[in-house]
Formats: structure tokens, C-alpha cells, sequence
């Protein structure tokens, strides 16, 4: 729904903005991810509040071209796309969600 009554390109889901969360994790995956999330805050300014989050919704056009930029393996694929789509200009909103542990 962001994204299309808005002239995003694309939405990503939050854990770290107010109405998010997280259930069922213990203190030391919390501390892992909001420590990986502060770090990036601090180095890259990615211009989103929650990098290593994967509930993420882009226009075609867009994701294309951030998977064809994107060099890493691995789960830091993530982050790299969000710093990539800030670096392009493209504009991500975010929308709190509540993540609960599987």
C-alpha cells in the first residue's frame, strides 16, 4: 500500500521504528541484530532504520537493478541493497512490522 499511494520505489519493513518489534528471540540475537544495525547506521548511512531485515516489497524496475549492482554473498546482500538504493537516488519507505521468531 506504501508504495503505491506514495511515489516510493519501494518498502521495507522495520523492527526499529516505533509499532515494530521482535518475539521470541533470546538477548543475544537482539544484541546481534541491533548491534549489525547500529554499525551500519554509523558507516554507511543507508537511509532505513532495519538493514538486516528481509520483508521488502520494490517497484520491478528497481529491484532489477539493485540485483544486478549487488557484489556480495550472503545474507549482507541485504544491506548492501539498501545502501546501493540510497545511492541511486531511489526513495524506500519504511513500514513497522512485528517480526515473530519461526
Amino acid at each position: 500500500k506504501a508504495v503505491v499511494s506514495t511515489q516510493s520505489t519501494g518498502v521495507t519493513g522495520t523492527r526499529y521504528r516505533p509499532g515494530g518489534g521482535v518475539y521470541g528471540w533470546d538477548w543475544t540475537r537482539k544484541l546481534i541484530s541491533c548491534t549489525a544495525n547500529y554499525l551500519t547506521q554509523i558507516m554507511l548511512w543507508p537511509g532505513c532504520s532495519d538493514v538486516t531485515g528481509s520483508f521488502r516489497l520494490y517497484r520491478r524496475e528497481v529491484l532489477e537493478n539493485l540485483v544486478s549492482c549487488v557484489t556480495s554473498k550472503g545474507y549482507i546482500f541485504q544491506m548492501e541493497m539498501m545502501v546501493r538504493a540510497k545511492q541511486f537516488g531511489y526513495r524506500v519507505e519504511e513500514v513497522p512490522i512485528t517480526f515473530v521468531d519461526r
